[in-house]
């Protein structure tokens, strides 16, 4: 990889952990962002910590600010924050429609405005977002999370449409079902058998930000886990 610094939102998260274990392994200078100082406190001590909430505007600018003046301008961003929902749409409420637009649309369109002016000025960056199956087919029973989620595989191609010019590209990874502690609360555990562990959708995303990814742009890329995977998910 030729990328130096390398920003992880929503570092303190399963995924984001595991995204930043394996930029790190990839030789990037990685910081790390999140709204919870506590889910960050085991992240290795060469990466940098950032306490924000991207899902603000004024937020993810103010942070990108600091990352550009402190680390340096950022060649490459991975966001992995989202909200994840039940329910139909009989039973979505207006505050769920908000938290589950807000946090997984809102949060990448501000940050990658943030970002994209210091990656055109250098000619050169590589973003990845993070959706969801539900995001790309329809799902029955979480109709507010499928819509955000939807909502961010469009914008991801509008982005690539509007920044690969700019020499930035902009790619999306679609899990179907993450093996994670808080999910594992949810789904059955035969449901879980066909989770992937975020490790391997680090390992995807490490890849989408490398040089070896440099043709991949506007991409969605689909990470359902074994052939047999048929249940719904969340990231």
């Amino acid at each position: 990889m030729t990328a130096k610094v390398a920003v992880v939102a929503g570092a303190g998260g399963p995924l984001g952990h595991a995204t930043t274990a394996a930029l790190l392994e990839g030789g990037l200078t990685v910081v790390a962002v999140d709204r919870n100082e506590q889910e960050m406190r085991d992240l290795p001590s060469s990466v940098r910590r950032e306490l924000a909430d991207p899902s603000d505007p004024a937020a993810a600018k103010s942070v990108i600010d600091a990352i550009v003046s402190q680390a340096g301008p950022p060649d490459v961003l991975v966001n992995t924050i989202g909200v994840f929902s039940l329910g139909d749409s009989l039973a979505a409420t207006p505050e769920a429609f908000r938290l589950s637009f807000d946090v997984n649309l809102g949060t990448a369109l501000w940050l990658s405005q943030a970002v994209a002016p210091h990656m055109q000025q250098r000619g050169s960056g590589a973003i990845v977002h993070v959706t969801s199956r539900p995001g790309i087919e329809p799902t029955g029973g979480m109709a507010v999370y499928s819509a955000s989620k939807a909502a961010l595989v469009h914008l991801t191609r509008i982005l690539d449409v509007e920044f690969r010019p700019r020499g930035i590209r902009v790619n999306a990874v679609a899990p179907q079902l993450l093996d994670t502690p808080r999910n594992r609360t949810i789904f059955p555990a035969e449901v879980m058998k066909q989770a992937v562990p975020p490790a391997a959708i680090a390992a995807v995303i490490a890849f989408l930000v490398s040089d070896a990814a440099a043709p991949v742009s506007g991409a969605i890329l689909p990470a359902y886990g074994p052939p047999a995977a048929s249940a719904p998910g969340s990231t």
